[in-house]
């Protein structure tokens, strides 16, 4: 990275952001409180409330949201008559997974080959200190340009729409002339990407019933109707034979413009076994950014260890569904709903319940905003031009602030490349792509102020 007094200032504050980082990685956020104590993701917030007010915000609060869980709000004032950016991160975390398989504890922030590993490292927690860096950066080389409004959600990784309602019903609290999203990331570990489009999503419980109870298999089997067949025949009717969504009445042809994602570097960031194809049509582009996209989460069935020879009397699932910008969710749920009952075998009960749902985001690349992002991540990042890309992930909240303000701009950004493995056993962040990202914010609000 090239001389520059915001620079030099965000790579003074790596080694205090590290210990931030660890401190906020050990609490265990989990927003499923059926799992991890309210407590872990309680802490966490405060954490957040307290750093906010350290940074000299006011009005900060914690929000209590319709979903149960706590968002934290602060605010810092800029100079009179400055514009206002509003930062968002999100606290909570998706579950570890088989902590086993993690090589070091997944809420012990670890580093390791020059990465720090952690659940939520880079999705999102890192992400908020990435805010902190930026704004540290500016104090020290002439003061925060802009008014700045910081939301750290609790609840994004579950889909359960708390921040989305509760800004609903408080328009007022979150207005803003740009929004910066700090959720996403580089299209590739080094290479400024801005992410132009997200894909929407919502989640489907899927309940079928055959029989009072369990029954015999000896007995009773081929003749009996088996809950846990019928479930597998209707979620197999959800894929055609190459693997592409197949939902009854919804497109899924439509092609990616753009940056493309070649199938070898594909197959090495998903990590997909030698041998084992990928599914799906067009291009990789096409299919995780454009496309809609169908995946089995859940099934609740008896395990393997401790089976019975019983034929299931009940059997169900939960699936999720990706919706590609242009799709409307709600339409979309409508139609997998109604797929997943006709599809339902031989007469059997199905019982099918929405319990997520997020529209799909397309930004405005032509924006002042983008400009000022661009100019910034030319400096942050040498020899690079600023990319645009898809994202296959859903940021619900993207399209109720869309809403909201549809004068503000909105710009994604973060920390989520490729190697980070967010979601994943082992997810880490790069300490060199936060330090570039925090400068090129701190930049970006110098560029944009100015503009």
């Amino acid at each position: 990275m090239s001389s520059n007094p915001v620079a030099e200032t965000v790579a003074s504050l790596m080694p205090g952001a590290q210990a931030e980082l660890t401190e906020l990685v050990a609490f265990k956020s989990v927003a499923d409180f059926d799992q991890y104590p309210r407590s872990e993701s309680e802490g966490a917030a405060n954490w957040v409330a307290d750093a906010l007010r350290a940074e000299g915000f006011q009005d900060v609060a914690l929000l209590d949201t319709p979903d149960g869980t706590q968002s934290v709000y602060g605010f810092l004032p800029g100079p009179e008559g400055a514009k206002t950016v509003l930062l968002y991160a999100h606290y909570d975390v998706q579950p570890p997974l088989d902590e086993a398989a993690w090589t070091t504890p997944p809420f012990e922030l670890t580093e390791r080959d020059g990465r720090w590993y952690g659940r939520g490292a880079a999705d999102c927690k890192g992400g908020f200190i990435m805010h902190l860096l930026a704004l540290r950066a500016l104090k020290a080389n002439g003061g925060v340009p802009v008014g700045v409004k910081v939301i750290v959600e609790g609840s994004e990784e579950q889909g359960t729409g708390g921040l989305e309602r509760y800004a609903e019903q408080h328009p007022e609290l979150l207005t803003a002339d740009t929004i910066v999203i700090g959720d996403v990331g580089n299209f590739r570990l080094g290479l400024p990407t801005v992410t132009s489009t997200l894909r929407g999503m919502t989640l489907v419980r899927v309940q079928i019933d055959t029989l009072e109870g369990n029954l015999h298999s000896g007995q009773f089997g081929g003749a009996a109707p088996d809950a846990l067949g019928a479930l597998i025949r209707v979620l197999d009717s959800l894929r055609a034979e190459d693997g592409s969504t197949t939902i009854d009445g919804l497109t899924g042809d439509a092609r990616w413009e753009g940056l493309q994602y070649e199938e070898e570097a594909f197959r090495k960031d998903a990590k997909v076994l030698d041998g084992v194809e990928l599914i799906g049509s067009g291009t990789v582009a096409d299919r995780i950014w454009a496309r809609p996209a169908v995946t089995v989460l859940g099934i609740d069935c008896p395990p393997v260890v401790g089976a019975t020879p019983s034929v299931q009397a009940g059997a169900r699932a939960l699936v999720s569904l990706r919706v590609p910008p242009g799709v409307d969710a709600v339409e979309a749920t409508k139609l997998l709903q109604a797929h997943l009952q006709a599809r339902t075998p031989w007469g059997a009960r199905v019982i099918t319940e929405q319990i997520g749902q997020g529209q799909p985001f397309r930004a405005d690349t032509s924006s002042p905003a983008y400009t000022a992002m661009a100019e910034a991540m030319a400096v942050a990042y040498p020899g690079e031009e600023m990319q645009s890309a898809g994202q296959g992930g859903s940021i619900p909240l993207c399209n109720t602030l869309a809403s909201l303000y549809p004068h503000a701009e909105i710009l994604l950004i973060g920390l989520s490349e490729p190697q980070a493995q967010i979601h994943a056993v082992n997810e880490s962040v790069s300490p060199d792509e936060l330090e570039r990202l925090s400068v090129t914010e701190a930049l970006f609000l110098q560029k944009y102020a100015a503009s």
